[in-house]
């Protein structure tokens, strides 16, 4: 009979450390997301409904430059600080990861934040001018020497140091024209694949506006966002052969950054449940 009660006792303590580990650990099962998708014409109006649901959906207030961890709210980058004036960042581009918690990677060589003559003037083709527009004005956005663009994240205001997860992320994008060229994909701590779908084409030759944004309903965490923008990179010579899909990104929307537990956190809280589990036995044996 002791023997038994030992047993129990002591797998009670592993059930509920291995519990403890997972519920910390964000997996891919049961993975379900709700989608805000549309595509539009060269007009704001046109996709502003389901964004703005979109940014219902994610929490008000839109927390801005304040430092997290915050409990609610949503975060935006719109890309527009700089005014008229082009940008040109280096990748990995940390210029959001203090105070929105947003870095972003990509296999280029950097990005751009321009209006559209920046980006004409950028790229060496002038059709950038006139192909792409703006969802908010006055500037987009792309990477340059690729058309992806990783987005990782951080608790605001601690300078990247604490690594964070989202609820939910989406973005506007300008001039897809074609079903399957421009995607987003949501991955967890462990590089699992939570989330994959294609960004609707517009309703225009150009300048169309399209939005995809998704959010978590049954506890995921995403930890890192990859954006591919149409199937080639922005360049002087961006269709040499015909049949490529060039595409822009303007506003980027996600929910507010929660802290990742530490590991030592989770290693202390399991070894108190085994210790318990210890005590038990003791009090047992007594």
């Amino acid at each position: 009979m002791g023997d038994t009660m030992i047993s129990i006792l002591w797998k009670r303590s592993v059930l509920l450390l291995f519990v403890v580990f997972n519920l910390a650990s964000p997996g891919v099962g049961g993975a379900s997301f709700i989608v805000f998708s549309t595509g539009g014409d060269n007009t704001t109006a046109s996709i502003q409904t389901t964004v703005d649901a979109f940014r219902t959906d994610l929490g008000n207030p839109n927390n801005g430059n304040a430092a997290g961890p915050l409990s609610s709210g949503r975060r935006e980058i719109n890309w527009d600080g700089g005014g008229a004036a082009t940008t040109v960042s280096g990748t990995p581009f940390t210029g959001f990861g203090n105070i929105r918690g947003a870095v972003f990677a990509t296999p280029g060589t950097g990005f751009v934040q321009a209006p559209l003559s920046g980006l004409a003037a950028t790229f060496g083709n002038p059709t950038y001018a006139t192909i792409f527009s703006p969802f908010s004005l006055l500037r987009l956005f792309t990477p340059i020497g690729s058309n992806i663009t990783d987005v990782s994240f951080f608790v605001p205001g601690t300078n990247t140091a604490l690594p964070a997860t989202v609820s939910g992320f989406g973005a506007v994008f300008t001039d897809v024209d074609v079903g399957s060229s421009t995607r987003i994909q949501f991955f967890d701590i462990a590089n699992n694949e939570l989330f994959n779908d294609n960004v609707l084409p517009g309703t225009v030759p150009d300048g169309s506006l399209s939005f995809l944004g998704a959010t978590a309903n049954a506890g995921e965490r995403i930890f890192r966002v990859r954006i591919t923008s149409g199937d080639t990179a922005l360049g002087p010579d961006d269709n040499p052969g015909g049949g490529v899909d060039i595409v822009a990104m303007d506003d980027f929307l996600y929910a507010e950054l929660q802290a990742i537990p530490e590991p030592s956190s989770l290693v202390l809280l399991g070894s108190g449940l085994v210790g318990l589990g210890g005590m038990a036995w003791r009090r047992h044996r007594r």
